[in-house]
């Protein structure tokens, strides 16, 4: 008789996503038979979602790459022979880097990733010191926050906001650009508690989505307009003496500045550019400043603008103007990273650079690196990403990818749109099967992940990857031979007054370990930017070349096409992960379109209909979704959907610019403009 061996252990949740579940998984005689959210941790409180709730099927999927692969067919296929990790080591990847770096130099070597694990040293740690030993071209890894920070930067100094485990305290709640539902469950969690003590909830964003549903109020706004209704909410405030002089004049530099700034942005102004009435701005404002503990959720999707630093920076600015920092519940949240920083110079070792002037190349401009740059990209190392769908610009993209001359290495778990232009295919391992360290950019746990799984196959995690190819290249032991734990102890060796000594052994004892703060946020004890004070006048901008002072700028991508799309994510799906995931896709039903209702009369569009879509970049085909979710003049597409594997489906991403964003070098993904017929 087969006796069955059941227990319970502790894992993480490793995807982009803020809320960085902790999770309680299910094995039977060493194989998941279930995930749940794991009840004692403070924030996840036994909830998580529906995609990490079926994990299983990912993990154990049929189409797992479990060996190294080699292609046989022309590119653009996925033909490929099964080879061993010696012959991908030795025969293929070790003797491609060497030559790349002998005939053109090593800035011919590419790496592209990004956070398809978020483990701290699967996403950046070994794989950052082997292309700094390489002397590799840097990538600039700016495709999600990096508007968003730079702009919240210039103002607050760093990603430090509201601890969210405060937010039950709110009592209003702007949630600015940000489908909470869909992307920070546990958010909705302290802000549904808040508003069963009275709280009210209101959502600004360019699409009427799940989070619109859930809020008590939604205020549709056109895209990319976010600094103006800003700006519209300041002249209010500052007009009707609603600010808080004794904060503004202890705690911040420019008001007066500021204050002549927003007097050109009255609410009748406002509304022609955003589209939001004057009066529900007038009213956003004194409810705003009319309710104590106030708080602002600053979503990802404003800064995928041309104009998205400044909108993030602008937005940063009200809870100042209104004495909100410091109260529980109060203040806002755009990232909270910087709580949770470790050292990432012992981890990805920038010393080890050759050269201080290599080359960086913006992850956003793939398309413009594969088929312009000089010297030539070469060899491209793709990890922790899917760039034949998530990059802007689709069509330039794959077109690169094409090249006879570029040698493509790919690690992932499947067989991604990627892969049909891969040389090299390597079998990567599920976060399930690392030992790895996870920080949540939102809540202030530090959570240690110990393997609960064998590697599958002849799978590799990245950390093992680079390590033995850093080996392999002939690279120094002392810095390519470490363990995980050496690598996670040098982690954590880092003087930061919240971590405060924390050790291995007590992240392995406890499992995870909230970050050393004592009140409800940084802010206004400690204020990091180069004044000391929250900086509405900001001399570092000045510098820059950017306007030192909060102003709206329109779009800058040519009114050629009448539409604004925005390519916003969609409820089942993380970017383009589990976008192979049967179960998933059919929640989502395939790729739809939003558009009011104008303007689809006018194109004699109906609910239903197969529509095409397009710019001068590309086209896509989708089923229009004909409502009042969007303003006229808007359509928003949701989800990252594969080609392989859906028939008919084009990458979304075909009609995405290279352009970047004010600040940062961010992408511009939701600043483009398109046409739409039906078919």
């Amino acid at each position: 008789m087969t006796v069955t061996e059941s227990k319970v252990v502790r894992s993480v949740c490793p995807f982009d996503c803020p809320d960085t579940c902790s999770l309680h998984v299910t094995l039977e005689n060493n194989a998941i038979v279930s995930i749940d959210g794991n009840p004692d941790h403070p924030v996840t409180q036994g909830a998580i979602c529906n995609k990490v709730r079926h994990l299983r099927e990912r993990v154990y999927h049929p189409d797992r790459v479990l060996h190294p692969l080699r292609r046989t067919g022309p590119k653009g296929t996925l033909e490929f022979e099964r080879i061993t990790w010696d012959e991908a080591y030795d025969d293929e990847i070790v003797s491609r880097l060497k030559n790349a770096i002998a005939a053109k130099g090593a800035e011919s070597i590419l790496p592209y990733s990004f956070y398809g694990n978020m483990g701290i040293l699967n996403a950046e740690g070994m794989d950052r010191r082997f292309f700094h030993r390489i002397g590799a071209s840097q990538l600039e890894r700016t495709i999600c926050n990096a508007a968003g920070s730079a702009g919240y930067g210039y103002t607050m100094g760093a990603s430090a906001g509201t601890d969210p485990e405060t937010t039950v305290h709110t009592r209003y709640a702007l949630i600015w650009g940000c489908n909470l539902v869909s992307t920070n469950m546990h958010q909705v969690m302290y802000l549904t508690e808040a508003r069963r003590r009275g709280a009210k909830i209101v959502h600004i964003d360019v699409h009427r989505n799940r989070t619109s549903a859930w809020a008590d109020e939604f205020v549709g706004i056109l895209p990319g307009t976010d600094t103006a209704l800003a700006l519209g909410m300041m002249h209010v405030l500052i007009k009707e003496k609603l600010t808080d002089e004794r904060f503004i004049a202890e705690y911040t530099k420019g008001f007066e500045e500021l204050a002549v700034q927003a007097e050109k942005y009255p609410p009748e102004r406002v509304a022609e550019i955003t589209g939001v009435p004057a009066d529900t701005i007038v009213r956003l404002a004194r409810e705003y400043a009319g309710t104590t503990p106030s708080f602002i959720r600053i979503g990802n999707g404003l800064q995928h603008h041309d104009n998205g630093g400044m909108a993030i920076r602008t937005i940063a600015c009200l809870p100042a103007l209104i004495g909100q920092w410091g109260i529980p519940g109060g203040g806002a949240i755009k990232g909270n990273s910087h709580y949770s920083s470790v050292n990432a110079v012992k981890l990805e070792r920038p010393d080890l650079l050759p050269d201080r002037n290599v080359r960086s190349i913006s992850m956003n401009r793939l398309g413009e690196a594969l088929l312009a740059s000089e010297p030539s990209v070469d060899v491209l190392f793709v990890y922790n990403s899917n760039p034949a769908v998530v990059a802007p610009d689709q069509n330039r993209v794959r077109q690169g990818l094409m090249r006879d001359d570029l040698f493509t290495v790919t690690h992932d778990l499947f067989l991604t749109d990627t892969c049909k232009y891969a040389d090299i295919v390597l079998p990567a391992t599920s976060h399930f099967e690392n030992l790895d360290l996870f920080a949540s950019y939102w809540h202030l746990y530090l959570q240690l992940h110990e393997p609960i799984l064998e590697p599958m196959g002849e799978c590799k995690s990245n950390f093992t990857l680079f390590k033995e190819l850093g080996l392999r290249m002939g690279f120094e032991p002392e810095v390519f031979g470490v363990t995980e734990e050496q690598m996670i102890r040098e982690a954590l060796d880092y003087r930061s007054p919240f971590l405060d000594g924390l050790t291995y052994e007590e992240l392995q004892r406890e499992g995870y370990v909230r970050m050393k703060l004592d009140r409800p946020s940084l802010v206004p004890q400690r204020i990091p930017t180069p004044s000391g004070k929250i900086e509405f006048y900001s001399e570092r901008m000045l510098r820059a070349g950017l306007p030192p002072v909060p102003e709206y700028s329109p779009l800058r991508e040519p009114e050629e096409y009448p539409l604004l799309l925005v390519t916003g994510p969609n409820h089942s799906f993380i970017n383009s992960t589990f976008g192979n995931q049967e179960r998933l896709k059919k929640l989502e039903k395939g790729p739809v379109v939003d558009m009011n209702a104008e303007d689809a009369a006018a194109r004699g569009i109906a609910h239903g209909d197969s529509v095409r879509m397009w710019n001068g970049r590309g086209e896509v085909r989708l089923t229009a979704k004909v409502a009042d979710n969007v303003l006229p003049g808007v359509l928003v597409t949701q989800g990252l959907w594969w080609e392989h594997g859906n028939d008919g489906v084009q990458a979304v991403n075909s009609l995405t610019s290279q352009r970047l964003a004010d600040m940062g070098g961010g992408a511009t993904f939701f600043s483009t403009r398109v046409e739409v017929v039906k078919l």
